[in-house]
């Protein structure tokens, strides 16, 4: 994440433009994440979205070492290289998802004393930034998916009204959560 921040920002300046450039990039979200969950007790679902992009810049970059070495080199490590750029979408969705159920999932650590109560705090600031991302729409669209799956099963005639109901005040307090969106 370091790296990657310091090839995509420009001089570090100490100003309010700087910061908003740097608040703005994932490499910077990413950061924050370990940032957040450093001082928690070992948690391993918070490393299932690390491993995913770790996998994902892995095969990217291998890649440009095998054109890099010739393209007859290594022919197995390119197909494996290649189904994981096929598999990029649903990797990249898989890390949305894991993004979004660790905010009730921190909630719940702390009454098993993993976390304090300052990281479900930290986190949403995490998940507004990722979901307000430029580059990476994915948090948006599992967002968008997570709210239809739910009202589909608030639809279903066999359900009680006062569950109906339960359901939709869950879902306006969640939408009220979510950050405002910058015109683009």
């Amino acid at each position: 994440s370091a790296l990657r921040l310091h090839q995509r920002l420009p001089q570090v300046q100490f100003n309010r433009q700087f910061l908003g450039l740097f608040l703005m990039e994932d490499s910077a979200h990413y950061l924050f994440f370990s940032i957040i969950f450093i001082f928690t007790g070992p948690i391993t679902l918070v490393l299932v979205p690390v491993v995913l992009f770790s996998v994902l810049h892995f095969a990217s970059y291998s890649l440009t070492i095998l054109d890099t070495l010739g393209q007859n080199s290594w022919w197995g490590a390119r197909m494996l290289i290649s189904l994981v750029e096929l598999q990029s979408r649903n990797i990249l969705r898989m890390v949305a998802f894991q993004e979004i159920f660790l905010m009730p999932f921190s909630v719940i650590m702390i009454f098993a004393g993993k976390t304090s109560l300052a990281t479900p705090f930290l986190y949403y600031r995490f998940l507004s930034m990722r979901y307000t991302s430029r580059r990476n729409p994915y948090c948006r669209t599992i967002c968008h998916e997570l709210r239809l799956a739910v009202e589909a099963m608030a639809h279903n005639p066999q359900r009680p009204v006062w569950a109906k109901n339960i359901i939709y005040k869950g879902i306006t307090a969640v939408s009220s959560l979510a950050p405002v969106l910058e015109a683009q």
